[in-house]
């Protein structure tokens, strides 16, 4: 007799409704073409300014068009953790990644609030295992595991009994966490205080430990991090706990992995600590299921991997979606989101409606993946065709480990064979894990976390998209994961200046989407959305040049924009007026203020003309093999205090070349305006200067670098360094005498 509750759907898909919204859409488009028309008609009768201003604008008007393209489908999922319940007698287990890089910018406090939300999600313990990638070979994170798995086997049960929502132990004791619980149950609040007392105790260890040149003596189980460098050592793999009996209210399994580094082997970032996670992890455990998060990105939905096997388990899912992908959500974001960061809007909008074409793409975080698909399956393969000439040809991209290879064949076809223990395969793990291990294998190329790119994970995403996979994006509520964004100014541009140079490393690669949509199964759709994000850096030039129009204009006396008594005028004011309601609507419709809006408009312009310009110098110079890009850490900072902090929310400055870049257009405009109180511009040639147009565009240009003009009056971090300022005063004054020589000349 066939179960009655085989039948229960696991999610249900909604189409979003957005009529009002394409048909903004549609008018702005229309707008933007209009003006693009008038000036191809008028080309031959002006200069060079409104050439430059129709390839820019047109540059703006097909990016409209991929924005289009990517928010006119919106689709979203709802999972049913309840009927998974009544479907799946046994649960499929789940292998937990997290990475972490550097303990001084990735403190390890904030790594194991991550491990411990982890640990204590609501998921059969027996069938969880939590691998930490270290890829600092750092005896102080090491130190601060072995202290929090001792917290842990409080803390699991004590959440587990009380149902307790928010997992992170920082956060949950942030507040008066007695209020998520039963405050009149005597027996609560003592386990409460307890847990509270064991967590500081706890805090106190690692701050103790850090303060020390010498976290710990290199004896014991710490032997193995003495007379080594960070960039040059041996593998260091730790099963810190098994959990043997499979107790409900156990813990899962601990692994703590350093991976081999030599100076002359590349490690190829985070993308090979990935690689390394996924082979050791495939050995010991072999889930169908990989789950990786940042080191910030706790788990704040305790039914996380519910939601994630409801996306995946679905008889559909199981032959359509790759992956499912949580948004990127940030707690304690400062006020109004001064440095851009919450990306609230984009995840509302964007993600849901890239949902309805292929999927989202892969965010590095927050991300349940199939195993099979990690490994190069395709969705056309069954389990009958996983035999063979495919099972040879594939196999020989594993590498010569029999016992990886024996793993890989299991998870090919779909079968979990679990070791008998974690300790068994710690030798075949010590050479797997090795730098030599990867050679004449297809690691980084075939399987796995691909290499090329300082943004593997939306590369990895695109080769998975290309192979014919969907994926699946899901906003729970509350959100599955809360991460810090960058809190300060060069933080947000060394993060931007990565993922800007990253993703133009893909365009510029044998990756491209565009070979991918003529060579492979990447949908057409799809691929526009990949060129949407990868072409972002490259717009920097035309936002550059943009930038620069009005200043040299005004500077000669020339013009770039229809006059106010010409009909196209009016065409740019709807523009710009319904451009701007438009986005401002999208903001408040979710939930944020007119400042948080402006805030991003305005960082959007800031880091379009400064980080990405860099991104996009730093890949050409890579072609052109004059140096190679590095990859930056971004600096995280746990802090609950700071959202609502005044001083937190003053933009903060170093000597990045960003930073000069930024401060250059501000000085530019700050001349011409200069120019035009004090009536210094030259005679027009032809009787027609700048005018209001060009006076408007030099005046939003200020607005938008408003933070720049504060910076050059400030003091300390919160002051543009005198250095920046000298540079950017000669690029300023450079312009300014290439403008002159034109009106000579």
């Amino acid at each position: 007799m066939a179960n009655p509750n085989s039948q229960l759907p696991l999610y249900e898909r909604i189409q979003r409704k957005n009529t009002v919204q394409r048909a903004f859409d549609v008018i702005i488009f229309f707008l933007l073409l209009s003006l693009l028309v008038y000036r191809l008609l008028f080309l031959n009768d002006h200069g060079l300014t409104w050439l430059l201003a129709f390839l820019c604008e047109s540059s703006f008007t097909f990016t409209w068009f991929q924005s289009i393209n990517n928010k006119w489908s919106p689709v979203e999922y709802k999972p049913n953790p309840d009927n998974l319940r009544r479907r799946i007698t046994e649960l499929p287990s789940v292998d937990m990644f997290v990475t972490t890089a550097d303990p001084v910018l990735e403190p390890p406090i904030i790594t194991i609030n991550t491990v411990l939300s982890l640990l204590a999600v609501d998921y059969p313990t027996h069938k969880l295992a939590c691998y930490v990638s270290d890829d600092g070979y750092s005896p102080l994170t090491y130190y601060s595991l072995i202290e929090a798995l001792k917290f842990a086997k409080l803390w699991v049960p004590f959440c587990k009994k009380y149902n307790i929502r928010v997992r992170a132990p920082f956060k949950y004791f942030s507040k008066d966490s007695l209020s998520f619980g039963d405050s009149s149950n005597w027996e609560f609040h003592q386990e409460w205080q307890r847990m509270k007392d064991e967590y500081e105790l706890l805090c106190h260890k690692i701050e103790d430990a850090a303060q020390k040149s010498r976290p710990c003596d290199f004896t014991g189980e710490f032997a193995e991090f003495s007379n080594v460098e960070r960039k040059n050592h041996p593998t260091i793999i730790k099963v810190m706990w098994e959990n043997r009996d499979g107790l409900p209210e156990g813990v899962p399994h601990l692994v703590y992995i350093s991976r081999e580094k030599k100076y002359k082997h590349p490690h190829n970032y985070k993308a090979g600590a990935m690689n390394v996670l996924t082979r050791v992890s495939g050995l010991m455990t072999n889930a169908p299921y990989m789950l990786n998060v940042d080191c910030d990105m706790f788990v704040n939905n305790p039914k996380v991997i519910l939601y994630g096997m409801c996306l995946l388990l679905e008889s559909n899912g199981e032959k359509e979606f790759a992956f499912a992908q949580f948004p990127q959500v940030f707690y304690d974001g400062l006020k109004d989101d001064p440095y851009g960061n919450q990306m609230v809007v984009q995840n509302e909008y964007l993600m849901h409606g890239i949902s309805g074409i292929q999927g989202p793409l892969y965010g590095g975080t927050g991300c349940f993946h199939r195993r099979k698909v990690i490994y190069d399956l395709s969705p056309y393969h069954t389990v009958e065709s996983i035999n063979g000439k495919f099972l040879e040809d594939t196999l020989l991209e594993f590498g010569s480990s029999k016992e990886l290879i024996k793993s890989a064949i299991q998870a090919l076809k779909g079968k979990t064979d679990p070791s008998d223990g974690l300790w068994t395969s710690i030798q075949a793990a010590y050479q797997i894990a090795s730098c030599k291990y990867e050679y004449g294998t297809g690691w980084g190329t075939k399987l796995g976390w691909r290499y090329g790119s300082m943004t593997e994970d939306v590369l990895t995403g695109l080769t998975i998209h290309t192979r014919g996979w969907k994926s699946i994006y899901y906003k729970s509520d509350p959100p599955a994961f809360l991460g810090c964004a960058p809190s300060g100014g060069p933080s947000v541009m060394t993060q931007k200046k990565r993922w800007a140079t990253g993703l133009l490393e893909i365009l510029f690669s044998k990756n491209c989407p565009i070979f991918a949509t003529l060579f492979g199964k990447l949908q057409l759709r799809q691929c526009l959305v990949y060129l949407w994000i990868f072409l972002w850096s490259l717009r920097s030039i035309p936002e550059l040049c943009y930038a620069a129009l009005p200043a040299y204009c005004i500077i000669t006396n020339t013009f770039f924009l229809p006059r106010v008594e010409e009909p196209a005028f009016y065409i740019l004011v709807v523009l710009f007026v319904i451009y701007n309601l438009y986005t401002l609507s999208e903001y408040l419709r979710t939930g944020q203020t007119v400042r948080f809006w402006w805030n991003n408009q305005r960082m959007t312009r800031i880091t379009s003309m400064t980080t990405c310009f860099f991104g996009f110098l730093s890949v050409i110079f890579k072609l052109l093999r004059i140096s190679e890009t590095a990859f930056e850490v971004t600096k995280k900072e746990q802090s609950s205090d700071a959202a609502n902090d005044d001083d937190a929310n003053r933009f903060t400055f170093d000597e990045s070349p960003s930073f000069v870049l930024g401060t250059t257009i501000l000085l530019l405009h700050l001349t011409t305006l200069a120019m035009i109180l004090f009536k210094l511009q030259p005679p027009a040639d032809d009787g027609h200067g700048s005018g209001l147009g060009e006076l408007l565009c030099s005046v939003l240009l200020l607005l938008y670098f408003w933070p720049f003009l504060k910076g050059l009056f400030g003091k300390g971090k919160h002051g543009i360094p005198i250095s920046t300022i000298c540079k950017s005063t000669a690029f300023a004054l450079l312009f300014l005498y290439l403008c002159r020589k034109t009106i000579v000349g």
